[in-house]
Protein backbone atom coordinates (compact mmCIF):
# COMPACT_ATOMS: atom_id res chain seq x y z
CA UNK A 1 0.00 0.00 0.00
CA UNK A 2 1.42 3.37 -1.03
CA UNK A 3 1.15 6.08 1.58
CA UNK A 4 0.79 9.57 0.14
CA UNK A 5 2.75 12.09 2.19
CA UNK A 6 0.89 15.15 3.44
CA UNK A 7 1.21 18.27 1.29
CA UNK A 8 4.09 20.61 1.92
CA UNK A 9 2.92 23.66 3.83
CA UNK A 10 3.73 26.82 1.87
CA UNK A 11 3.66 30.49 2.80
CA UNK A 12 4.01 33.69 0.81
CA UNK A 13 5.49 36.97 2.06
CA UNK A 14 4.13 39.89 0.05
CA UNK A 15 0.86 39.63 -1.88
CA UNK A 16 1.54 41.93 -4.84
CA UNK A 17 1.43 40.99 -8.52
CA UNK A 18 4.18 38.35 -8.62
CA UNK A 19 2.72 36.55 -5.59
CA UNK A 20 -0.21 35.53 -7.78
CA UNK A 21 2.17 33.44 -9.92
CA UNK A 22 3.41 31.66 -6.80
CA UNK A 23 -0.07 31.03 -5.43
CA UNK A 24 -1.32 29.78 -8.80
CA UNK A 25 1.62 27.39 -9.11
CA UNK A 26 0.98 26.05 -5.62
CA UNK A 27 -2.71 25.53 -6.41
CA UNK A 28 -1.88 23.67 -9.63
CA UNK A 29 0.45 21.30 -7.74
CA UNK A 30 -2.10 20.18 -5.15
CA UNK A 31 -2.16 17.79 -3.34
CA UNK A 32 1.65 17.87 -3.16
CA UNK A 33 1.71 21.37 -1.69
CA UNK A 34 -0.82 23.79 -0.19
CA UNK A 35 -0.81 27.49 0.65
CA UNK A 36 -1.45 27.81 4.39
CA UNK A 37 -0.42 31.38 5.18
CA UNK A 38 0.39 34.77 3.67
CA UNK A 39 1.91 37.90 5.17
CA UNK A 40 1.61 41.51 4.04
CA UNK A 41 1.89 44.89 5.74
CA UNK A 42 -1.34 45.80 3.93
CA UNK A 43 -4.02 43.82 5.78
CA UNK A 44 -6.74 44.48 3.20
CA UNK A 45 -4.56 43.33 0.33
CA UNK A 46 -3.59 40.19 2.27
CA UNK A 47 -7.25 39.39 2.96
CA UNK A 48 -8.24 39.88 -0.68
CA UNK A 49 -5.35 37.69 -1.80
CA UNK A 50 -6.24 34.96 0.71
CA UNK A 51 -9.87 34.99 -0.41
CA UNK A 52 -8.76 34.55 -4.01
CA UNK A 53 -6.49 31.60 -3.23
CA UNK A 54 -8.45 29.33 -0.96
CA UNK A 55 -8.44 31.18 2.34
CA UNK A 56 -4.97 30.69 3.85
CA UNK A 57 -4.36 32.39 7.18
CA UNK A 58 -3.15 35.99 7.00
CA UNK A 59 -0.41 37.60 9.09
CA UNK A 60 0.57 41.22 9.51
CA UNK A 61 4.30 40.47 9.64
CA UNK A 62 6.68 37.98 8.07
CA UNK A 63 8.01 37.09 11.53
CA UNK A 64 4.56 35.99 12.67
CA UNK A 65 4.06 33.89 9.54
CA UNK A 66 7.43 32.19 10.02
CA UNK A 67 6.83 31.57 13.73
CA UNK A 68 3.22 30.41 13.67
CA UNK A 69 2.39 28.75 10.34
CA UNK A 70 4.59 25.61 10.59
CA UNK A 71 5.91 26.06 7.06
CA UNK A 72 7.89 23.71 4.84
CA UNK A 73 8.71 26.47 2.34
CA UNK A 74 8.08 30.19 2.00
CA UNK A 75 8.15 32.48 -1.03
CA UNK A 76 9.48 36.03 -0.81
CA UNK A 77 7.49 38.19 -3.24
CA UNK A 78 8.33 41.65 -1.93
CA UNK A 79 10.30 44.57 -3.46
CA UNK A 80 13.99 43.74 -3.99
CA UNK A 81 15.38 45.77 -1.08
CA UNK A 82 13.64 43.44 1.40
CA UNK A 83 14.80 40.15 -0.14
CA UNK A 84 17.97 39.66 1.89
CA UNK A 85 16.52 40.40 5.36
CA UNK A 86 13.43 38.29 4.71
CA UNK A 87 15.41 35.37 3.30
CA UNK A 88 17.74 35.58 6.29
CA UNK A 89 14.77 35.52 8.69
CA UNK A 90 13.31 32.47 6.94
CA UNK A 91 16.58 30.52 7.05
CA UNK A 92 17.08 31.34 10.73
CA UNK A 93 13.51 30.13 11.35
CA UNK A 94 14.41 26.84 9.67
CA UNK A 95 12.16 27.42 6.64
CA UNK A 96 13.51 26.86 3.09
CA UNK A 97 12.96 30.09 1.17
CA UNK A 98 12.25 30.75 -2.51
CA UNK A 99 13.14 34.36 -3.36
CA UNK A 100 12.00 36.30 -6.39
CA UNK A 101 14.77 37.80 -8.49
CA UNK A 102 17.05 39.51 -7.82
CA UNK A 103 18.04 37.44 -4.80
CA UNK A 104 19.87 40.42 -3.34
CA UNK A 105 20.85 43.95 -4.32
CA UNK A 106 24.60 43.36 -4.25
CA UNK A 107 27.34 40.76 -3.96
CA UNK A 108 27.81 41.78 -0.33
CA UNK A 109 24.16 41.01 0.41
CA UNK A 110 24.16 37.66 -1.35
CA UNK A 111 27.33 36.73 0.51
CA UNK A 112 25.39 37.35 3.73
CA UNK A 113 22.85 34.79 2.52
CA UNK A 114 25.63 32.35 1.59
CA UNK A 115 26.97 32.67 5.14
CA UNK A 116 23.56 32.13 6.76
CA UNK A 117 22.95 29.11 4.53
CA UNK A 118 26.31 27.66 5.59
CA UNK A 119 25.44 28.29 9.24
CA UNK A 120 21.88 26.92 9.19
CA UNK A 121 21.93 24.39 6.36
CA UNK A 122 18.54 25.76 5.25
CA UNK A 123 18.14 26.19 1.46
CA UNK A 124 17.87 29.70 0.02
CA UNK A 125 16.59 29.45 -3.56
CA UNK A 126 16.02 31.97 -6.33
CA UNK A 127 13.16 32.07 -8.83
CA UNK A 128 14.82 31.45 -12.19
CA UNK A 129 11.94 29.50 -13.66
CA UNK A 130 13.24 29.39 -17.23
CA UNK A 131 15.80 26.80 -16.17
CA UNK A 132 13.00 24.30 -15.56
CA UNK A 133 11.10 24.06 -18.83
CA UNK A 134 11.58 20.62 -20.46
CA UNK A 135 13.49 22.04 -23.44
CA UNK A 136 16.01 23.84 -21.20
CA UNK A 137 16.46 20.71 -19.08
CA UNK A 138 17.04 18.68 -22.27
CA UNK A 139 19.53 21.19 -23.69
CA UNK A 140 21.45 21.37 -20.42
CA UNK A 141 21.76 17.57 -20.38
CA UNK A 142 22.93 17.40 -24.01
CA UNK A 143 25.48 20.17 -23.43
CA UNK A 144 26.91 18.50 -20.33
CA UNK A 145 27.05 15.16 -22.13
CA UNK A 146 29.00 16.76 -24.98
CA UNK A 147 26.56 15.39 -27.54
CA UNK A 148 26.38 18.72 -29.38
CA UNK A 149 30.11 19.32 -29.41
CA UNK A 150 31.80 22.39 -27.97
CA UNK A 151 29.71 25.54 -27.49
CA UNK A 152 31.10 28.28 -29.74
CA UNK A 153 28.74 31.26 -30.06
CA UNK A 154 25.63 32.33 -28.18
CA UNK A 155 23.20 35.24 -28.23
CA UNK A 156 20.94 36.30 -25.38
CA UNK A 157 18.44 39.11 -25.89
CA UNK A 158 15.83 40.51 -23.53
CA UNK A 159 14.27 43.30 -25.57
CA UNK A 160 11.31 44.55 -23.58
CA UNK A 161 9.33 47.77 -23.32
CA UNK A 162 8.39 49.56 -20.12
CA UNK A 163 6.77 53.03 -20.45
CA UNK A 164 7.74 55.93 -18.22
CA UNK A 165 4.77 55.40 -15.90
CA UNK A 166 5.99 51.89 -15.07
CA UNK A 167 8.70 53.62 -13.04
CA UNK A 168 6.21 55.64 -10.99
CA UNK A 169 6.33 52.80 -8.43
CA UNK A 170 8.69 54.35 -5.84
CA UNK A 171 11.23 51.51 -5.65
CA UNK A 172 11.66 51.03 -9.40
CA UNK A 173 14.52 52.60 -11.31
CA UNK A 174 16.66 53.19 -8.20
CA UNK A 175 19.99 51.62 -7.40
CA UNK A 176 19.31 51.51 -3.66
CA UNK A 177 15.91 49.81 -3.86
CA UNK A 178 15.86 47.83 -7.14
CA UNK A 179 19.58 47.22 -7.48
CA UNK A 180 19.73 48.14 -11.15
CA UNK A 181 17.76 48.44 -14.36
CA UNK A 182 16.95 45.71 -16.90
CA UNK A 183 20.24 43.95 -16.19
CA UNK A 184 19.01 43.16 -12.67
CA UNK A 185 15.24 43.18 -13.02
CA UNK A 186 14.39 41.93 -16.51
CA UNK A 187 17.17 40.32 -18.53
CA UNK A 188 18.51 38.37 -15.55
CA UNK A 189 16.06 35.52 -16.29
CA UNK A 190 17.41 35.08 -19.81
CA UNK A 191 21.11 35.33 -19.02
CA UNK A 192 20.69 33.04 -16.02
CA UNK A 193 19.43 30.40 -18.46
CA UNK A 194 22.38 31.20 -20.74
CA UNK A 195 24.82 30.68 -17.86
CA UNK A 196 23.15 27.44 -16.82
CA UNK A 197 23.78 26.05 -20.32
CA UNK A 198 27.27 27.44 -21.02
CA UNK A 199 28.74 27.04 -17.55
CA UNK A 200 31.32 29.27 -15.84
CA UNK A 201 32.01 32.63 -17.44
CA UNK A 202 35.56 34.02 -17.53
CA UNK A 203 35.36 37.67 -18.61
CA UNK A 204 32.80 40.37 -19.43
CA UNK A 205 33.16 43.53 -21.53
CA UNK A 206 30.08 45.76 -21.43
CA UNK A 207 28.37 49.08 -22.11
CA UNK A 208 25.27 50.57 -20.50
CA UNK A 209 23.19 53.69 -21.03
CA UNK A 210 20.14 55.53 -19.83
CA UNK A 211 18.55 56.23 -23.17
CA UNK A 212 15.14 57.65 -22.29
CA UNK A 213 13.51 56.31 -19.13
CA UNK A 214 13.10 58.50 -15.99
CA UNK A 215 15.38 56.35 -13.86
CA UNK A 216 18.69 56.51 -12.05
CA UNK A 217 19.55 53.09 -13.42
CA UNK A 218 20.36 52.07 -16.97
CA UNK A 219 17.56 51.23 -19.36
CA UNK A 220 19.87 49.37 -21.77
CA UNK A 221 22.98 47.23 -21.31
CA UNK A 222 25.06 45.15 -23.70
CA UNK A 223 27.77 42.66 -22.76
CA UNK A 224 30.21 40.39 -24.53
CA UNK A 225 31.16 37.40 -22.41
CA UNK A 226 33.91 34.80 -22.75
CA UNK A 227 33.36 31.47 -21.04
CA UNK A 228 35.79 28.96 -19.57
CA UNK A 229 34.86 26.65 -22.46
CA UNK A 230 36.05 29.27 -24.94
CA UNK A 231 32.52 30.12 -26.08
CA UNK A 232 31.66 33.76 -26.76
CA UNK A 233 28.25 35.27 -26.10
CA UNK A 234 26.44 38.58 -26.43
CA UNK A 235 23.88 39.64 -23.82
CA UNK A 236 21.47 42.54 -24.45
CA UNK A 237 19.03 43.85 -21.83
CA UNK A 238 16.54 46.61 -22.70
CA UNK A 239 13.29 48.19 -21.53
CA UNK A 240 13.07 50.62 -24.47
CA UNK A 241 12.24 48.13 -27.27
CA UNK A 242 8.69 48.49 -28.67
CA UNK A 243 8.67 45.06 -30.35
CA UNK A 244 9.24 42.90 -27.33
CA UNK A 245 11.00 39.56 -27.50
CA UNK A 246 13.16 37.23 -25.45
CA UNK A 247 15.61 35.23 -27.56
CA UNK A 248 18.46 32.86 -26.93
CA UNK A 249 20.57 31.10 -29.53
CA UNK A 250 23.32 28.56 -28.90
CA UNK A 251 25.68 27.54 -31.70
CA UNK A 252 27.48 24.32 -30.81
CA UNK A 253 29.88 22.49 -33.11
CA UNK A 254 27.21 20.07 -34.22
CA UNK A 255 23.92 21.97 -33.84
CA UNK A 256 22.19 25.31 -33.34
CA UNK A 257 19.53 25.43 -30.63
CA UNK A 258 17.39 28.55 -30.21
CA UNK A 259 14.26 29.80 -28.51
CA UNK A 260 12.18 32.95 -29.00
CA UNK A 261 9.34 33.82 -26.64
CA UNK A 262 8.35 36.71 -24.39
CA UNK A 263 7.68 35.88 -20.73
CA UNK A 264 7.62 32.10 -20.89
CA UNK A 265 8.38 29.44 -23.51
CA UNK A 266 6.84 26.16 -24.60
CA UNK A 267 8.62 23.31 -26.34
CA UNK A 268 7.12 24.62 -29.58
CA UNK A 269 9.10 27.88 -29.20
CA UNK A 270 12.41 26.03 -29.63
CA UNK A 271 14.13 25.05 -32.87
CA UNK A 272 16.93 22.54 -33.32
CA UNK A 273 19.16 22.64 -36.41
CA UNK A 274 21.84 19.95 -36.74
CA UNK A 275 25.02 20.75 -38.62
CA UNK A 276 25.65 18.95 -41.94
CA UNK A 277 26.72 15.39 -41.21
CA UNK A 278 25.06 15.40 -37.78
CA UNK A 279 21.43 15.02 -38.80
CA UNK A 280 21.07 12.05 -36.44
CA UNK A 281 21.15 14.48 -33.52
CA UNK A 282 17.61 15.56 -34.41
CA UNK A 283 16.49 12.31 -32.78
CA UNK A 284 17.74 13.71 -29.47
CA UNK A 285 15.38 16.68 -29.80
CA UNK A 286 11.77 15.46 -30.07
CA UNK A 287 9.22 17.86 -31.53
CA UNK A 288 7.24 19.78 -28.90
CA UNK A 289 3.65 18.72 -28.42
CA UNK A 290 2.38 21.49 -26.15
CA UNK A 291 1.77 24.60 -28.25
CA UNK A 292 -0.22 26.59 -25.73
CA UNK A 293 0.78 26.35 -22.07
CA UNK A 294 3.70 28.41 -20.81
CA UNK A 295 5.65 25.54 -19.36
CA UNK A 296 8.68 27.54 -18.23
CA UNK A 297 6.71 29.31 -15.49
CA UNK A 298 6.74 29.10 -11.72
CA UNK A 299 4.90 25.76 -11.62
CA UNK A 300 7.84 23.91 -13.18
CA UNK A 301 10.29 25.29 -10.64
CA UNK A 302 7.94 24.60 -7.72
CA UNK A 303 7.52 21.02 -8.94
CA UNK A 304 11.29 20.53 -9.05
CA UNK A 305 11.68 22.05 -5.59
CA UNK A 306 8.99 19.76 -4.16
CA UNK A 307 10.70 16.70 -5.65
CA UNK A 308 14.05 17.76 -4.20
CA UNK A 309 12.67 18.49 -0.74
CA UNK A 310 10.77 15.19 -0.71
CA UNK A 311 13.72 13.20 -1.99
CA UNK A 312 16.44 14.81 0.08
CA UNK A 313 18.19 16.36 -2.92
CA UNK A 314 19.41 19.91 -3.40
CA UNK A 315 16.63 22.12 -4.76
CA UNK A 316 17.35 24.63 -7.51
CA UNK A 317 18.27 27.38 -7.96
CA UNK A 318 20.76 27.25 -5.08
CA UNK A 319 22.29 30.30 -3.47
CA UNK A 320 25.66 29.39 -5.04
CA UNK A 321 24.13 29.33 -8.53
CA UNK A 322 22.29 32.58 -7.88
CA UNK A 323 25.53 34.23 -6.77
CA UNK A 324 27.23 33.35 -10.07
CA UNK A 325 24.37 34.98 -11.95
CA UNK A 326 24.43 38.06 -9.74
CA UNK A 327 28.19 38.34 -10.21
CA UNK A 328 27.64 38.41 -13.98
CA UNK A 329 25.31 41.39 -13.48
CA UNK A 330 27.86 43.13 -11.26
CA UNK A 331 30.60 42.53 -13.83
CA UNK A 332 28.37 43.98 -16.56
CA UNK A 333 27.95 47.19 -14.57
CA UNK A 334 31.59 47.37 -13.49
CA UNK A 335 32.85 46.93 -17.05
CA UNK A 336 30.34 49.40 -18.47
CA UNK A 337 31.09 52.12 -15.92
CA UNK A 338 34.87 51.65 -15.78
CA UNK A 339 35.39 51.05 -19.48
CA UNK A 340 37.43 47.86 -19.21
CA UNK A 341 36.92 44.08 -19.08
CA UNK A 342 36.09 42.41 -15.77
CA UNK A 343 37.20 38.88 -14.99
CA UNK A 344 35.24 36.40 -12.91
CA UNK A 345 36.20 36.77 -9.27
CA UNK A 346 37.74 40.21 -9.83
CA UNK A 347 35.05 42.12 -7.94
CA UNK A 348 36.01 41.48 -4.34
CA UNK A 349 37.31 43.04 -1.13
CA UNK A 350 36.65 46.77 -0.85
CA UNK A 351 35.70 47.17 -4.52
CA UNK A 352 32.73 49.57 -4.68
CA UNK A 353 30.85 47.12 -6.92
CA UNK A 354 30.73 44.61 -4.06
CA UNK A 355 28.27 46.73 -2.10
CA UNK A 356 26.36 48.52 -4.91
CA UNK A 357 25.68 47.62 -8.51
CA UNK A 358 26.46 51.20 -9.55
CA UNK A 359 29.81 51.05 -7.75
CA UNK A 360 31.27 54.54 -7.47
CA UNK A 361 28.27 55.93 -9.37
CA UNK A 362 26.74 55.75 -12.82
CA UNK A 363 28.34 58.00 -15.46
CA UNK A 364 25.10 59.92 -15.94
CA UNK A 365 23.58 62.40 -13.50
CA UNK A 366 20.89 61.13 -11.12
CA UNK A 367 17.33 62.29 -11.67
CA UNK A 368 16.08 64.53 -8.86
CA UNK A 369 13.52 62.74 -6.73
CA UNK A 370 14.56 59.27 -7.92
CA UNK A 371 17.83 58.65 -6.11
CA UNK A 372 17.98 57.98 -2.39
Amino acid sequence: MTITPPPLRAGIIGTGAIAHAHASAIAELAPHIELVGVADVDADRASEFAALFGGPATYDTADRLLAEADLDIVSVCTPPKTHTPLATAAMRAGVPVLVEKPTALSLAEIDELVAVHAETGVPALTVFQHRFGPAAVRLRALAREGALGRPQVATCETLWYRPDDYFAVPWRGRWDTEGGGPTMGHGIHQFDLLLSILGPWAEVTAMAARQSRPTDTEDVSLAIARFDSGALATVVNSVVSPRETSRLRFDFEFATVEVEHLYGYTDADWTFTPAPGHEHLADRWPAGEDDAAEISGHRMQFAAVIDALRGGGEPGVSIADARRTLEFAAATYASAFRGRPVAAGQISGDDAFVTRMDGDGAPWAPITGVSA
